[in-house]
């Protein structure tokens, strides 16, 4: 593993509300990214709102961006988030460890949900002038299944599921490194290479999945990803591109 990229700073707090919310109110003084890693963070949240529980030991830090192109592109970098916590993953662990990707912004590790990935912007005109990528990752415990809501994938941490111990910023090291190098291959060559590579780790890819968007589901044949990052369903119906939505797998 080759060492921190260059031109990218590293703050690390004892304490924070969010590291979202801190890497937004870092993000004017900043020349370049930078990674916000939190011992405690107080007040996580994950996708549409939700809590996000962080025992010690657990892995809260964010990526605050200037990125180049529209919201569409930011957007893409969610991908690229994923298979930088997988990375890392299998860099401090080893290959054995059975890691899935999970559609659009979770990792799975034993098929149970060992991280969370959250993006957020600022910008106008359908430009990003700000990007924050908040990742959560269960290192060294995971939240009770009746923390989380009904049907969702049961939580899971590192050192539950394989006994391993990896510290926060051991983690930070590692997934800075494999985002420089994802990020990297997807200036030079486009989200196709990302694509390619998230479809390879991909959860339930060819079964039959639910997406949930707010009061509708739509149910079907998990084909993929299309150019754009949406989720590519066959259902009765024929094909369907679903841009957001929440997924879930029959049995949990």
């Amino acid at each position: 593993m080759t060492g921190w990229p260059d031109g990218v700073a590293r703050h690390v707090l004892d304490r924070v509300d969010s590291t979202n919310a801190e890497a937004f109110r870092l993000a004017p003084h900043l020349s370049g990214p930078a990674w916000v890693l939190a011992r405690k963070q107080e007040a996580g949240r994950g996708r549409r709102g939700r809590a996000w529980t962080d025992p010690p030991g657990n892995f809260a830090a964010s990526l605050v961006l200037r990125p180049e192109g529209a919201a569409a592109d930011a957007a893409r970098l969610s991908f690229v988030a994923a298979l930088s916590v997988h990375d890392a993953l299998i860099a401090l662990c080893g290959p054995h460890l059975n890691i899935a990707l999970k559609w659009p912004n979770d990792v799975l590790l034993n098929g149970g949900k060992l991280s969370g990935i959250l993006l957020e912007s600022a910008g106008s005109g359908g430009q990003v002038s700000t990007l924050v990528i908040g990742i959560g990752v269960n290192l060294a415990a995971a939240p009770e299944a009746s923390e989380v809501e009904t049907q969702a994938t049961r939580p899971v941490s590192l050192k539950g599921e394989t006994g391993l111990i990896v510290t926060p910023d051991e983690f930070l090291d590692a997934l800075a490194v494999a985002f420089d190098q994802w990020s990297r291959q997807m200036r030079e060559f486009g989200f196709q290479p990302i694509r390619t590579a998230w479809l390879a780790r991909a959860a339930k890819l060819g079964e039959t999945i639910t997406a949930r968007t707010g009061g509708s589901e739509t149910t079907g044949r998990f084909e993929g990803i299309d150019e754009t990052g949406a989720l590519i369903l066959t259902t009765a119906r024929g094909r369907t591109a679903i841009p957001a939505a929440d997924i879930f797998f029959s049995g949990g």
